[in-house]
């Protein structure tokens, strides 16, 4: 079982409606978003959710996993690995070559496990825990831990935001009464 959470990124916090924080979109995006009817009768949620389009997001970039029985694909590694695969495969097809491929050139290769490092560390409720790291692929950064609970918990970071980012996790238990 797994959750995954996307957020949206803003370089700018101070300055909110600085046009650093937007993202860069094709023509047809933009024009969609630009032409999207207001609406008394849609949803606030709605017309909210349509101009965060409008700002960088890190897809699915926080993910806890968690297993009942142990696999050769519930292992802390195998978990990061598929993260990163998952996130490469999804926001950077053309940068991989799954989509529009040049020529008779094969889509880049996925990530395995070779890729993974130990030697990283990563805050949970202010705890740091020995961390594995994958920091060989040109687009994505990704860390992973297991949690106290036996959880698995990974991030994958576009490379480009990097220096904008601290990773700092905290575990939201649901309270049971």
């Amino acid at each position: 079982m797994s959750v995954s959470f996307s957020y949206t990124l803003i370089r700018n916090p101070e300055d909110r409606s600085s046009p650093e924080n937007l993202t860069t979109l094709d023509e047809d995006t933009k024009r969609a978003l630009d032409e999207f009817p207001s609406s008394s009768s849609r949803p606030e949620w709605l017309t909210e959710l349509t101009e965060q389009l409008r700002y960088p997001r890190l897809w699915e970039a926080v993910r806890t996993s968690w297993f009942r029985d142990e696999t050769d694909y519930s292992t802390p590694d195998a978990v990061l690995v598929e993260h990163v695969n998952h996130v490469l495969r999804n926001s950077y097809r053309a940068e991989r070559g799954l989509e529009g491929r040049a020529g008779s050139l094969p889509p880049a290769p996925d990530v395995t496990t070779r890729a993974v490092q130990h030697h990283g560390s990563l805050t949970l409720e202010g705890v740091p825990l020995n961390a594995l790291v994958v920091d060989t692929d040109p687009h994505v950064y990704a860390i992973g831990a297991t949690t106290r609970n036996g959880g698995i918990v990974t991030v994958v970071l576009p490379r480009e935001e990097i220096e904008r980012i601290q990773v700092e996790l905290q575990a939201h238990l649901p309270t049971v009464r």
